[in-house]
């Protein structure tokens, strides 16, 4: 028994080591050695179309819009198209307003009965004139720049998808805030070691873009930003993050806003894995298939060896110090999760917990997932910025 429990334990805390910091190390290397992505051409300025999927978006749905209509990519180069799906607020009298001002660079289409985002990406994409479309969040602001700088990359015609790099704003400075923005950062920079070696594994829907040619209609249960990309690589191209394309969006504050928006991400992606599962083969694509195992299957399951850690660390606390040792930083760590919990309900701030609770978090809202995706669960609707 007691063999056994050593042999998981050391498993578990192998499995959430490599996931955590054994992957990003070997991508780092393995990125070095790699000639990695040409910027750019500047001068590349194809036919663009930007799409909004919203749904009661009335507090930002004209600023968004705006702020794309006004970038710094030629206005004779780019247009928009805004789904409302379904609003019942004054969503769609704002954007009727605005089409008849925007000289025709702004469309506006109602998608009845309410079917979620991905089926209104569906519905635009059929009536998008760009070559290029790019998908933008109704909350999101982009730099002026940002348009500009992620179409360039199509310069490059092995890059079928384009991400670009998703800044958190948290002006309430909770511990939810200051997490979600450090999980950015972490994942931007897994994002550009991996543009390097070969494709980002996940992008963020508030500002990628693709090739229209290779946009394939998902299922109004898909996940977008994990499907499509992989749709992509599948076709043979590659998806790639741009780091001067900055967006930014605040972040949830609410742990159970944060919590539900996870489990929703979760879920969706579990069931994108499980979809497109033959891309994890190492005979079709050794580079990618470890990739995305690395990145995404043992991430979204890591849950699992961090609950067989603690309770086989808890077994074998009669086997020795190096064992209380241990678990005496397991049991810290939770507390710390516990204290960032507090202080996120407190809407404070609190360093020391943040990392704690964050993990605990994403692992939690991963379980949760996987739970719904056992049962056949799929979620294609929710209310935005509410999780």
């Amino acid at each position: 028994m007691t063999t056994l429990c050593e042999l998981l334990l050391a498993l578990s805390l192998l499995w959430l080591a490599y996931t955590y910091l054994g992957y990003p190390a070997l991508l780092f290397l393995f990125a070095r050695r790699s000639a990695g992505v040409r910027p750019g051409a500047a001068a590349y300025e194809p036919l663009v179309t930007v799409i909004t999927v919203a749904h009661n978006e009335e507090r930002v749905i004209a600023e968004s819009i705006s702020n794309k209509l006004d970038s710094d990519y030629p206005p004779d180069r780019l247009d928009m198209i805004v789904i409302s799906d379904e609003s019942v607020d004054a969503t769609d009298h704002i954007v009727r307003e605005l089409v008849v001002a925007s000289a025709g660079r702004l469309r506006f289409i109602r998608q009845e009965p309410r079917q979620g985002k991905t089926a209104g990406l569906n519905l635009a994409v059929e009536q998008a004139r760009g070559e290029i479309l790019v998908f933008a969040d109704a909350n999101s602001l982009y730099e002026k720049p940002a348009i500009g700088h992620i179409v360039s990359n199509f310069a490059d015609q092995a890059i079928g998808y384009v991400t670009g790099k998703m800044i958190y704003t948290n002006p309430d400075g909770s511990v939810t805030g200051e997490g979600c923005t450090a999980y950015m950062r972490y994942e931007n920079l897994l994002r550009a070691w991996e543009t390097r070696f070969g494709s980002v594994v996940g992008v963020d829907g508030g500002i990628d873009a693709v090739r229209k040619s290779l946009y394939q209609p998902m299922r109004a249960d898909q996940l977008p930003d994990f499907v499509l990309p992989l749709r992509v690589v599948e076709q043979g191209y590659r998806v790639v993050y741009e780091p001067r394309a900055v967006l930014r969006e605040p972040a949830l504050g609410s742990p159970s806003q944060e919590y539900r928006m996870r489990v929703r991400v979760a879920l969706r992606a579990i069931w994108a894995l499980y979809d497109l599962r033959h891309l994890l083969s190492p005979w079709r694509d050794a580079r990618f298939s470890w990739q995305l195992l690395s990145h995404k299957v043992l991430r979204y399951s890591a849950f699992v060896p961090q609950m067989v850690a603690l309770v086989t660390n808890a077994l074998l606390l009669s086997a020795g110090p190096g064992f209380r040792l241990l678990f005496l930083g397991q049991v810290t760590f939770y507390l710390l999760a516990a204290l960032g919990y507090v202080m996120s309900k407190l809407n404070a701030s609190f360093p020391l917990a943040t990392g704690p609770y964050y993990l605990l978090l994403l692992n939690l809202s991963c379980a949760h997932a996987t739970v719904r995706f056992l049962r056949g669960q799929k979620q294609v609707l929710w209310q935005p910025r509410v999780g």
